[in-house]
This record gives structure tokens, sequence and C-alpha cells, in this order.
């Protein structure tokens, strides 16, 4: 059965092959990934991710659709993919000295059957950050399209304190839930 991972994420497509996973096809999903008020980062991450699953495998009924949404939250507040030097700033600031959430919802579609979802969530800790931190951490450009403005896997690595979970999860994918959810459905993977 083909697989298609629906996103455009590099992030993703790397952390499969950890797994001894290709997909067949990328074919990221155009959704509104807009925040409604008074949803909350779990039910955000879960809703994406199925979102995204759905979108794509109605256009490829046949296939396996693998898709995710990753969140970073502190308290109720969801933070956004940081597109720009004032966002990150504004959300480093937020995440100094402070614990915040990285949730990841995982949703696989299976044809003929509904969808399979998995939302996994890591606890970090991050260091109190210093202007000069934040200068630094800003003129590497790896921020970009993030949620929340940091990669673990990268630069923002050194400014975390603690991480209780999954790492992967932090980088955008679960690869255990990920890994189970494939081979529920027979899909050949060690």
């Amino acid at each position: 059965m083909r697989l298609i991972l629906a996103s455009a994420s590099p992030r993703r497509f790397d952390l499969l092959a950890r797994i001894g996973v290709t997909p067949d096809a990328v074919a990221p999903a155009d959704i509104d990934e807009s925040v409604p008020r008074g949803e909350l980062p779990r039910d955000h991450a879960r809703r994406l991710a199925r979102e995204k699953a759905q979108a794509v495998a109605a256009d490829e009924p046949d296939a396996l659709v693998l898709a995710a949404d990753t969140v970073v939250a502190v308290g109720r507040r969801i933070l956004p993919k940081v597109e720009d030097e004032e966002t990150l700033r504004a959300c480093m600031r937020l995440l100094s000295g402070r614990r915040h959430r990285v949730l990841t919802g995982v949703a696989l579609a299976v044809p003929g059957h509904d969808i399979r979802e998995r939302l996994v969530e890591t606890m970090i800790a991050s260091k109190r950050l210093s202007e000069e931190e934040i200068d630094y951490y800003a003129s590497h450009g790896e921020w970009r399209g993030k949620a929340g403005g940091y990669a673990l896997q990268g630069y923002g690595e050194v400014y975390v304190r603690h991480i209780a979970g999954s790492y992967s999860n932090v980088v955008g994918l679960p690869l255990a839930e990920t890994r189970v959810l494939l081979k529920s459905t027979g899909y050949p993977i060690a």
C-alpha cells in the first residue's frame, strides 16, 4: 500500500527515515491552521492533524495518509509558527525560564477505515534567557516556520534545562507512536 506524507516538513521526512520508512509521495495539506477562539492546545494539535490527513486522503483514497501537527503551548496559550524576528523575540521572552509543552497530533487515514490518531506531549523547561542569548539565537535564522520559534535539534537545544518525554515529538514527529500507527495497518515496518 502506498504511503503519503501530508507534510512539507523536511524534518518529518527525515524522522520517518529513522524508522526505515520512506513515503511514496509527499503531499502537503492546504488547510486553515488558525486557532478558533477557546480551542485548547491538545484539541488544536489533534484537529489539525486529522484535517490534514482527511484533506489529502480525499485526493488519495487508496493510500495511507500520514499527517501531523506540532503545537508549542505555555499554559492554554498556543505559540505561533514564527516567521519574523519580532515574533521570535516575543516567543523567546515568554518561554524564558518557564516550562512549556510541545504537543503533536498524529493522524493516519486508512483506506476503508476511519482515521487513527495519537497525541503526544513533551514537557520542556527552558533556562532564563538574556537578551544576548536571544540575539544569538535570532542571528541563526533556523527559527523560521517553527512552532514557538525554536528547533530543539539546532541552536535552541542549548537553552533547554530539562525535557520529559519524546525528543522526536519536539522535532516534529513522535516516532514510537507513529511506528505503532503504521504497524497497526499492516504497513511493512521493522
